[in-house]
């Protein structure tokens, strides 16, 4: 089995109680922000190494690792193979700096986004308009429905009634 199955085994097990699954999550995301934090610290860094080297230099398990990659690699200027990582896949961490701003915002991670780095890479107007993108991009608008007595939208001057109403 590869290292994602054994990932999504683990954190969407349907056997997990709440409060078990409260302390795993809990403790995902306090190591998930701290990769972060060390990433967003650097970007310039391209941070590159198999699964298990990464594992290790995050100080954090091989499969809390997986997990990481699995939620970054939408955000990655190139993806890695996360479907068939093994622990020694060499993975790259260059991501996208808006992308993964606009993905955080997405995934309602609010303890990432709001990350005090983010104010020295993205300016507080370009955040505001990729969190304002993000939220609207979930947003159907119903237009307007055309009432019988109305003008027809075609143009034409007409009542839709009298035209593309018929």
């Amino acid at each position: 089995m590869s290292l994602l199955t054994d990932w999504r085994d683990v954190a969407y097990a349907e056997d997990m109680d709440q409060k078990t699954g409260q302390v795993f999550w809990g403790n995902y995301f306090t190591i998930e922000k701290g990769i972060y934090e060390q990433l967003l610290s650097n970007p310039e860094e391209v941070v590159t190494g198999t699964v298990e080297e990464l594992a290790n230099k995050y100080n954090t398990t091989l499969q809390i690792m997986t997990g990481f990659l699995d939620g970054i690699n939408e955000s990655l200027k190139e993806p890695n193979p996360i479907e068939t990582m093994e622990a020694n896949t060499v993975v790259n961490l260059g991501f996208d700096l808006e992308k993964l701003y606009y993905n955080m915002v997405e995934a309602s991670a609010d303890w990432l986004y709001t990350l005090p780095q983010w104010e020295n890479l993205l300016s507080d107007a370009r955040r505001k308009e990729l969190y304002l993108t993000q939220k609207k991009s979930g947003t159907i608008v119903k237009e307007k429905k055309v009432g019988r007595n109305d003008p027809c939208p075609c143009g034409s001057g007409k009542k839709y009634k009298f035209c593309c109403g018929k």
